[in-house]
């Protein structure tokens, strides 16, 4: 044990000045404690919320998807060069376009989706949504073809399984009347839900053939939906995948699909990491000024020590050690309380969320290595500035006057 940790942890055991210091060190830890515990358990609910909802965006459309198909050449031709990347899994055409779903007296704009279902399936997980109806129902050769809505969007229009609705395509077509709105036939053929609101109050899914033919699409298909090994490594197959299709298609991840919400989810997580930091900010002023109150405690020790021949610099660290003492002890504990307080909320229904909402009962947790590295390095950096005043203050006591005065 070195000199400096032998003496500091002496300071912090002393009672010679009864339980005052001993209170104000306890105050000190605490306070840490509080801090990051709020940081950790924050961070980790936060993580919850942003994994499930990238969960469930992945669940309902691809990795990666690229756009600008042209022709059933070009079509042929991607599909090669995306099936060759070493980080494919699978892929599915799809076509995609805007209409306007009529159920009765009412309206409202939809995204619809043409879909091959047994290569889709491969590429999410809306084979397993469907919450009534079935995927069978939706191919309609030589009769009305079937669609499938999102559970809100079906609510909305008060549309049911079996129903016939009207898609109205914005492109007009020409006729002896001259030019009208192209309409077409579906028959619902299945609700389902995502749990992600913005598909399912506005995403309407059939199949393939009958959506190219409905939207105009001659190639077939106005874009490919991908599926990687590994989904951590999306922007590196994206960039590839853009050098092997060429720039005039455009390729774009689930995030950038979703660009807005994942930088929303970021500036939040970025803005209540500061914010809870000023937490533990305030607790380590709360060690500044036990470590102020123990200089003027220990003034005739320290007098003591220079006379004996310690120079400026083991005052120093004395006190820097100690400070460290005071605020690893408080970090050490926050973290344990934070890691038990998000297992609490992981694993019981302490808060209760709406499920009709939030399509969730309990809130999620996600604790990441990265973020408890992240809130240790910054508790003990703030404990250790917190020391620096207080050590560079006994430091540069007077040992004549430490012992006449102290």
């Amino acid at each position: 044990m070195s000199l400096e940790l032998f003496i500091a942890l002496r300071y912090l055991k002393a009672k010679r000045k009864g339980l005052f210091a001993v209170v104000t060190t306890l105050i000190g830890v605490a306070g840490v404690t509080v801090g990051v515990a709020a940081l950790l358990t924050t961070l980790s609910v936060m993580n919850g919320f942003q994994t499930d909802i990238q969960r469930k965006i992945v669940g309902a459309q691809a990795h990666i998807t690229i756009l600008g198909v042209r022709s059933q050449a070009d079509l042929d031709e991607t599909l090669a060069r995306v099936r060759s990347d070493p980080d494919h899994e699978a892929s599915s055409p799809f076509a995609l376009g805007q209409a306007i779903l009529t159920v009765r007296d009412r309206s409202i704009g939809v995204v619809v989706k043409g879909i091959e279902p047994a290569g889709e399936f491969k590429v999410n997980d809306l084979a397993s949504k469907l919450t009534s109806g079935s995927w069978d129902m939706i191919g309609g050769e030589g009769k009305t073809p079937g669609i499938v809505l999102g559970v809100e969007l079906a609510d909305h229009l008060g549309s049911e399984v079996g129903e016939e609705v009207v898609l109205v395509s914005p492109k007009s077509v020409a006729t002896p009347l001259g030019l009208l709105p192209k309409m077409q036939r579906f028959r619902v053929a299945g609700t389902l839900k995502t749990g992600y609101y913005e598909y399912d109050s506005a995403t309407a899914w059939t199949s393939l053939p009958a959506a190219s033919k409905f939207l105009g699409v001659d190639a077939g298909a106005s874009g490919i939906g991908i599926k990687l090994k590994d989904l951590r490594r999306a922007d590196v197959a994206a960039r590839r995948l853009r050098e092997a299709v060429g720039l005039s298609k455009l390729v774009r991840t689930y995030a950038q699909m979703n660009q807005t919400l994942f930088a929303a989810l970021k500036l939040e997580k970025t803005v209540m990491f500061i914010i809870l930091t000023l937490i533990t900010l305030v607790a380590s002023l709360g060690i500044a000024s036990t470590l102020i109150l123990r200089s003027v405690e220990k003034t005739r020790d320290i007098g003591l020590l220079k006379a004996m021949g310690a120079g400026p610099g083991l005052i120093r660290r004395i006190f820097l050690v100690e400070g460290f003492v005071i605020g690893g002890s408080g970090v050490l504990m926050g973290l344990a309380l934070g890691a038990l307080l998000t297992w609490i909320i992981g694993n019981f229904k302490i808060v209760e969320l709406p499920a009709d909402i939030y399509y969730l009962s309990r809130v999620p947790v996600d604790m990441r290595p990265w973020d408890v590295a992240a809130v240790t390095v910054m508790g003990l950096l703030l404990s250790l500035l917190a020391t620096l005043y207080p050590a560079s203050r006994a430091a540069k006591a007077d040992p004549v006057e430490a012992i006449h005065y102290g």
